[in-house]
This record gives C-alpha cells, sequence and structure tokens, in this order.
C-alpha cells in the first residue's frame, strides 16, 4: 500500500519542519513517519465579510486554478474575527497552490512563491519537486477541517489543522496509476503552520509541521 509521503524527512524542524501533501492516500514511507508539534489556536464559527474585489486585485492575488479531478474543501472556511478570516483564506489559498504546483510539476510555480516565505517557501518547493522528480500528480477529494487560528500579533499567527486523504491519492502521472486506496489511520493528517502578514496584506506560510496518524484528527 502506497499512500502519499510526507514531506517531512528531507527539510530539518529549522529549515522547513514537514509539509504533508495535500490530497493522496496510501502508506508514507518509514523514515516520513516523523512528527512535530502543532500550533493551535482558537477560532470563531461565525462568518465575517470576505475581502472586496478591489483589495485582491490591490494585493494582485493570482488565480489558481485546478484540475476537475482534484477538489479541496475548508472547514471553517471564515471566522467571526476578520484578522482570523484572513488567515484562514490565504492558509486554503496556500494550499490550492501547492496542489496546483503539483499538478503543474513546477516547483517555482509564481502562485506557490506568493504565498510563501523563507523557510516556508523552501519546503513547498522541495515538495513539489519530490512529486516531480518521482513522476506524480495528485488526484481526488481532500477534506481540511477543524481549521484554528491564534492571532500572536499584528502581522504574524499560527494555524492548527487536520487533512483527510481518504479521498485522496498520488498518480503516476506516464501510467495514470493510483498510488494507494485504503483508508487507515495514516489517511488522517495533523498540521501545525506559523504565517507573517507581508506589506502586501498576505499571510505567508514561513513555517509548517505535519504528523500522519495524529489521534486528534481521527474520524
Amino acid at each position: 500500500m502506497n499512500r502519499r509521503p510526507t514531506l517531512l524527512a528531507a527539510i530539518t524542524l529549522t529549515a522547513a519542519a514537514a509539509l504533508t501533501l495535500s490530497a493522496c492516500g496510501g502508506d508514507s514511507d518509514p523514515k516520513d513517519k516523523d512528527s512535530d508539534k502543532i500550533a493551535g489556536a482558537d477560532t470563531g464559527k461565525e462568518k465575517s465579510p470576505s475581502p472586496t474585489a478591489s483589495e485582491e486585485a490591490a494585493a494582485g492575488r493570482p488565480k489558481i486554478e485546478l484540475p476537475s479531478d482534484v477538489k479541496l474543501t475548508f472547514t471553517p472556511e471564515q471566522a467571526s474575527d476578520a484578522v482570523k478570516s484572513a488567515v484562514l483564506k490565504d492558509n486554503a489559498e496556500f494550499t490550492r497552490a501547492l496542489n496546483a504546483a503539483i499538478v503543474a510539476q513546477n516547483p517555482r510555480l509564481p502562485a506557490l512563491e506568493y504565498y510563501t516565505e523563507g523557510e516556508g517557501a523552501a519546503a513547498s518547493e522541495e515538495w513539489v519537486k519530490a512529486f516531480k522528480d518521482a513522476g506524480w500528480t495528485v488526484t481526488g477529494t481532500v477534506r481540511f477541517f477543524d481549521r484554528q487560528v491564534t492571532v500572536n500579533s499584528k502581522d504574524s499567527a499560527s494555524l492548527s489543522y487536520c487533512g483527510d486523504e481518504s479521498k485522496g491519492f498520488s498518480k503516476v502521472i506516464k501510467t495514470n496509476e493510483i498510488k494507494g486506496s485504503k483508508v487507515t489511520k495514516d489517511s488522517y493528517i495533523a498540521y501545525g503552520a506559523q504565517v507573517q502578514k507581508n506589506k502586501k496584506g498576505v499571510w505567508e506560510l514561513v513555517k509548517i509541521s505535519s504528523t500522519r496518524g495524529a489521534d486528534r484528527c481521527q474520524p
């Protein structure tokens, strides 16, 4: 059984921590079973207004498109607090950009670079490169849930959230072979991320960690 591997072994905690692929079922390599502490926080349940079209344009946000066979869902999408909502939105956009980069087989996809910085950018680029080198892409549906935000300062925040990859898989590009389909404890991943707001108001990923098979994310 081949679950989509986690991006953990190749990058040290101080260099980028762990970045688990956002859409794939199966078992990861034993060396990728390591885990890190996840930064957690609170989030509201009520929705707040989304940024206006003019605000989006002012930040120059890229348009991210995914193929019809790759679907990502995020719960909650917004929080009662406007800052937390902005963090959740940009975290979702980062995740979409990561998947788009994998599909495009482009570790330097502009959309991915837009939502990452420093160690987060290095981790993301290396993870996409790992897919490219293996000749793999992603397919299926991945659900991200229990998304919680802690605002540390006016330009710094942390997130914790879970990923359900029970319906998401890796796929060999040349043969269309699906890698791993059996649902196990490792189909569920806990994430922790640190983000910083840049001059454009974008909450960029600067660090991320993941724990595959985490108890807190089990159904």
